[in-house]
């Protein structure tokens, strides 16, 4: 009977403690969106990687007419010649790939500017909802945005205005 007793206490203790938590969702996309110094340097990354790309179809068109025109001569041309333009092309797909990584790949140049422009600003935004929830006592905050999927959220466990407020942006 004591143990019966001793089990149902703790499960009513632990059902109290679970519900006395407190939760809060964010939308860091929402909350990123308002951020001035975020739209403007998702503009800057946008115009750079536009440029890169272009750089990129530039030198895929060369090599699509290099490949156009090996495709049309190789019949008229001796073994030496095709091994020479067979290493040329080569070269030119090596090329293409080598600058496709450097500028779009992991680590590559527009990651680096991701990393540069946008990382400080989603600290930034971090380190309020981290005051807030000490602040607040929030036990666990959820962003909704991106990676979790939030099925249903009452909307007053939404503290993304908050945050906004804490950062001093008006929504």
């Amino acid at each position: 009977m004591k143990k019966t007793i001793a089990i149902l206490s703790f499960l009513v203790l632990t059902s109290v403690a679970a519900t006395a938590q407190k939760y809060a969702i964010i939308d860091t996309k929402y909350i990123l969106e308002k951020v001035k110094e975020y739209k403007d340097a998702d503009k800057t990354i946008q115009k750079l990687a536009d440029q890169w790309q272009k750089e990129m179809d530039s030198l895929q068109a060369d090599l699509d007419r290099m490949y156009k025109n090996y495709d049309a001569e190789q019949y008229m041309l001796t073994d030496e010649l095709k091994k020479k333009r067979e290493a040329e092309l080569f070269n030119k797909e090596k090329e293409v790939r080598e600058l496709q990584r450097k500028r779009f790949g992991y680590e590559g140049d527009l990651f680096k500017e991701r990393q540069r422009l946008v990382k400080p600003i989603q600290d930034k935004v971090f380190n309020a909802i981290q005051k807030l929830a000490v602040a607040k006592g929030w036990d666990f905050v959820l962003d909704k945005s991106e990676g979790i999927t939030v099925i249903f959220a009452d909307p007053k466990l939404d503290k993304s205005d908050e945050v906004l407020k804490e950062l001093r942006i008006n929504n």
